[in-house]
C-alpha cells in the first residue's frame, strides 16, 4: 500500500469517528437518564431525604414517608420529580429536629419537618422558599383551666408548653408574654403526654397538628383558638446543609411547583380544612 493510499485511509478513518462523535452530540433533545451524578447529592443518582424520626399525619400517614401519603411526603416528592428523580431513586433517612438545625455536614440532601425559616437559623442550615405558611394554635384538655379562655389575656397565667426551639415556643414568648415560665420539651411527643398528665394547662402547635391533635390522639382535647403571628413569619422551607450546590435547584423546584398551581393541589388535599378556629387577641 502506497503512502498515499495509508494516509487517505487514515484520513478517512478520523473523519468517521468525527462524524459518529458529532452525531452523539447533536441530540440535545434526547431524554434524560436523571440528575447528573456529580451535583451534590449525598449519594449519586439518588435524592436522599430526610423526615423527623417519627412523622405524623397529616404530614407523613402511618409513619410511612415511601408512600408519598400525607403533606410533606407529597412536597417531597414533587420536588424529586421536578429535579428529575423517579419515586424508586428517593431513600428516606430519619433524623431528630434539634440534630439537624445544627451546624455541620448532613446525611440528607434536604430534610422537612416543619422547619420554620429564620434569621439565626441561616446561620448554620440553608432554606429552600418556603412551601407552607402556617399560623399557631393552643390546644387544652376539656374542663382544665384553658377550658372557657377566649383572650391572650386569659392565656398568660396559664403554664404553657411547646417544643423547645420551635416556632410554637417564641410565639408563646412574644404572643403571649405569660406570666408564668413555659415548660419547653424536647419533642411535642414529650409535650403532648405533659398535656395529658395536667403537667402543662396547655399546648400550643402549629395549625395542621392542633386539628390532627384534637381530633385523633389527645382525648377530650379542644383548640382554644389560634395565636397571632409572632417575631418571624413562620413560613417552612427545605432545609439543606450550609452553602449546600443543591439550595439553589431546590428552591427552582418549589418555585416551579408554586408556579403551576401542584403545591396549591398537595396543600389543599392534605390541609385543607373547612374548620373555623377563633383568633386569640
Amino acid at each position: 500500500m502506497s503512502r498515499i493510499t495509508v494516509r487517505l485511509a487514515a484520513v478517512a478513518s478520523a473523519t468517521a469517528i468525527a462524524l459518529s462523535l458529532a452525531a452523539c452530540a447533536s441530540t440535545p433533545d434526547a431524554p434524560s437518564a436523571g440528575p447528573a451524578v456529580d451535583e451534590g447529592y449525598v449519594t449519586p443518582g439518588k435524592l436522599t431525604v430526610a423526615t423527623g424520626e417519627t412523622a405524623y399525619f397529616p404530614y407523613v400517614i402511618d409513619d410511612k414517608p415511601e408512600s408519598g401519603e400525607g403533606f410533606e411526603a407529597a412536597v417531597a416528592y414533587a420536588v424529586a420529580e421536578e429535579l428529575g428523580f423517579a419515586p424508586e431513586d428517593v431513600v428516606w433517612v430519619r433524623t431528630s429536629f434539634e440534630s439537624a438545625i445544627a451546624p455541620g455536614p448532613k446525611s440528607f440532601d434536604f430534610n422537612i419537618q416543619q422547619y420554620t425559616i429564620t434569621d439565626e437559623r441561616k446561620q448554620a442550615v440553608d432554606f429552600s422558599s418556603p412551601y407552607y405558611s402556617a399560623s399557631q394554635a393552643v390546644v387544652a384538655i376539656s374542663g382544665g383551666k384553658a377550658d372557657g379562655v377566649d383572650s391572650i389575656a386569659g392565656l398568660q397565667d396559664l403554664v404553657l408548653g411547646a417544643m423547645a426551639g420551635s416556632t410554637s415556643a417564641t410565639t408563646i414568648e412574644e404572643a403571649v408574654k405569660p406570666n408564668v415560665e413555659p415548660l419547653l420539651y424536647n419533642s411535642n411527643e414529650d409535650a403532648v403526654a405533659a398535656l395529658q398528665a395536667n403537667q402543662i394547662d396547655a399546648l400550643v402547635l402549629d395549625l395542621p397538628t392542633a386539628y390532627y391533635a384534637t381530633g385523633v390522639y389527645i382525648e377530650n382535647s379542644f383548640i382554644v383558638g389560634e395565636l397571632p403571628g409572632a417575631g418571624v413569619p413562620d413560613e417552612w422551607g427545605l432545609l439543606l446543609a450550609k452553602d449546600s450546590p443543591l439550595t439553589a435547584k431546590v428552591t427552582a423546584a418549589l418555585d416551579a411547583l408554586r408556579d403551576s398551581g401542584k403545591l396549591a393541589e398537595i396543600t389543599d388535599k392534605w390541609l385543607g380544612s373547612g374548620q373555623g378556629v377563633a383568633l386569640l387577641k
